[in-house]
């Protein structure tokens, strides 16, 4: 312990000799602690000012929590009906199952030649980067909520609508996640390719791709998995599958078939995200 106050008294007394070194260092008052003060508050007005604009009220929030658990009391005990109407919800969830896998595939093939156009170390010319990249915003700057109501317009209600909106919306997604990872294999493996006297197809198919096609396969999955919820949600819109088949119980108020379609939906998505989780670790 007689060491400690020792070493306090040098410190203290190099204390002046290093404020004429780095007078910077010292300063209470800096360029960047300006930027992080005014960043602070302007995040800080910019929530202030939603707060207001929004109207939001914590007041009604707490009233509100009478009516949420009348509505939970309605739903108690889950009761999927009849065996007929069972057996209706069990063959939505399957559809539901089935658009997202349909959607996430076709999304998936599509998307890897224009995320190979997209990367920096694939694609074939500049412009062709730079105008696949826009492309894939413009895509992916859309909600799935928002396709499928494109798509309902377009080929009528149904299943068929859903998995065009899962699909096209996965397009953008997949092709920047794609193209990204395409951007970050490892350039040795492609450098001996193209010593070993390969072309530019080559040096993708041998140098790139074995690289990111776990990776990619991956995403796929995590895609899948979380389009097993947007199935559900485009549903609603008209769009196939168990949000369909929801809308039209919450509509007739029969909340404790809506408890066990909810409950249905989370076992299925719980299970999807087991198997998932498990073939993702596999592959990586």
């Amino acid at each position: 312990m007689s060491g400690v106050p020792r070493l306090r008294a040098a410190a203290e007394a190099r204390l002046p000799a290093l404020r004429l070194a780095q007078p910077e260092q010292f300063r209470t008052v800096t360029a960047a602690r300006l930027r992080a003060a005014g960043l602070l508050l302007a995040g800080t007005a910019l929530l202030a000012l939603g707060i207001w604009r929004l109207q939001v009220d914590p007041a009604r929030l707490l009233s509100g929590f009478g009516r949420l658990l009348h509505f939970l009391a309605l739903m108690l005990p889950p009761d999927p009906g009849s065996a007929a109407e069972f057996r209706g919800i069990l063959l939505a969830l399957a559809e539901t199952l089935a658009i997202a896998f349909l959607g996430t595939l076709l999304a998936a093939g599509i998307a890897l030649p224009v995320g190979l156009l997209a990367a920096r170390n694939t694609t074939i010319h500049g412009i062709v980067r730079f105008a696949s990249r826009r492309m894939l915003d413009g895509i992916r700057g859309i909600d799935a909520l928002i396709w499928a109501l494109i798509w309902v317009s377009v080929v009528g209600l149904g299943p068929f609508a859903g998995v065009l909106a899962i699909m096209t919306s996965d397009i953008g997604t997949f092709g920047k996640m794609f193209s990204e990872a395409l951007e970050a294999a490892d350039r040795r493996p492609q450098e001996g390719v193209v010593s070993a006297g390969g072309t530019g197809p080559a040096r993708v198919r041998f140098g790139v791709l074995p690289q990111v096609l776990p990776v990619l396969a991956g995403q796929v999955l995590y895609m899948f998995e979380s389009n097993v919820r947007s199935s559900t949600i485009i549903g609603i819109v008209g769009a196939g599958g168990i949000g369909l088949t929801l809308t039209e119980m919450i509509r007739t108020l029969e909340w404790q078939s809506v408890s066990a379609i909810v409950l249905l939906i989370l076992l299925m998505v719980a299970a999807i995200d087991a198997v998932s989780g498990r073939l993702r670790r596999r592959l990586t």
